[in-house]
């Protein structure tokens, strides 16, 4: 099923007077294609979850439409929508057994006893625990719960599987190993699935495209590994990549790019306290302009007649590869981490390292908005037309004047 979100809003007022709102969702439009799993990815409270709500039937927006195959189902009640959703806190019924547990949803349906424990008995197969039926889920593990609230979702066979941090109560191990599991699931049935994480390793790992959120804005969508090798602003290259991306500030001018800066550092009182110091790391062509650089951990290349010297604090080795932790005084963070294969070596004796870089893996943005310089959207991005709202958009006078 397709799903389509149009100019979607979710705008929660204040209830004290004379103290703004929170525009949860922000003008969010998004084309869900039929039968892919879509990563909605952000930090907390950037208005996935909430998004998702809306999808649900859960909570109404405030403005815009949601759309099924072309059906407006943005007031229609939950039950109504043919969807299926599934908690972070699996949400079971603890005196139940796991069958009962499964088979809840359809006890309300005129479906025929043998048909219902047929299709109880399907959904426990798909996520492989047919075996478990006549547990409870307190004699589960957190993977084993987590798959009988998948079952249930999928038992009445939704057009739409909605999945709120499916794995955050789950440890490392499990994450790994349901998230495998939902990715296969959601290739054998060929269900529309959204799926809320704010780990940006799981949306990366499973799904077809990813949605970046912020604040209720979305920054980007796009595939994955096309969003990481071509983030459309600051924002988005820093919340996807581990380790996370190196970032600098520097300028543009006549053609090359500098870290560092042009004009000297001064105290308080304006007076020069370091003289300016700037080293030139590529060329380019774009106009002169204060930048931030972003520099991904694997963009380094050990050189002794590197373009950037950095102060070298110590040498992680990661089996096939080398981290190098050090600094530098126009990294915006203290710690700068680059990714080097294991075969080469490193003087840890020496103060400095020096490195050369790969141009693909250096992205440049505007200082003062942090867009991307020289941004250019692959074919598969979806074009993020409209435009952030403000809360004066969408409150009357009369709320604006209570206010």
């Amino acid at each position: 099923m397709k799903v389509v979100l149009e100019n979607l809003t979710k705008y929660f007022p204040n209830r004290k007077k004379g103290e703004n709102g929170v525009i949860a969702v922000n003008n969010f439009s998004f084309e869900i294609p039929d039968g892919k799993l879509i990563g909605l990815l952000g930090p907390s409270g950037c208005g996935k979850s909430t998004t998702l709500y809306m999808l649900s039937g859960l909570l109404k927006p405030t403005k815009g439409k949601i759309y099924f195959d072309g059906e407006d189902v943005t007031m229609l009640a939950p039950e109504k929508r043919g969807i299926g959703l599934v908690f972070q806190n699996y949400a079971l019924y603890p005196h139940m057994t796991v069958r009962k547990n499964i088979l809840f949803p359809l006890e309300n349906l005129k479906i025929p006893k043998e048909e219902r424990d047929g299709k109880v008995l399907a959904s426990a197969k798909l996520v492989q625990i047919d075996e478990l039926l006549d547990r409870k889920p307190s004699e589960l593990s957190g993977g084993q719960q987590q798959r009988v609230a998948i079952a249930r979702a999928m038992v009445k066979s939704p057009n739409v599987l909605l999945l709120d941090e499916p794995l955050s109560n789950l440890d490392a191990r499990l994450r790994l190993q349901t998230r495998e599991e939902i990715k296969r699931i959601q290739q054998e049935t060929k269900v529309t699935t959204i799926f809320v994480t704010h780990d940006q390793e799981e949306a990366m790992s499973i799904s077809d495209y990813i949605v970046v959120m912020e604040k209720g804005v979305v920054q980007q969508i796009d595939k994955p590994q096309l969003i990481y090798n071509n983030p459309e602003n600051l924002f988005v290259a820093k919340f996807l990549g581990t380790p996370p991306i190196n970032v600098f500030t520097g300028y543009i001018k006549n053609g090359k790019v500098f870290i560092g800066s042009e004009e000297p550092q001064k105290d308080e009182f304006g007076k020069n306290i370091k003289e300016a110091n700037s080293e030139e790391i590529m060329s380019v062509k774009a106009k002169d302009q204060k930048v931030y650089i972003g520099i991904r951990p694997e963009g380094f290349i050990p050189s002794k007649t590197g373009c950037l010297t950095v102060k070298l604090d110590h040498v992680e080795v990661m089996g096939r590869d080398i981290s190098i932790i050090s600094s530098h005084p126009y990294a915006i963070k203290p710690t700068i981490r680059s990714i080097v294969d294991s075969d080469i070596e490193i003087d840890t004796k020496s103060e400095n390292v020096k490195f050369n870089l790969k141009p693909h893996k250096v992205f440049l943005f505007n200082y003062d908005t942090e867009l991307r310089i020289n941004y250019v959207p692959t074919d598969t991005a979806q074009k993020i037309i409209a435009k952030p709202l403000t809360e004066d958009d969408l409150l009357s006078e009369d709320d604006k004047d209570g206010r």
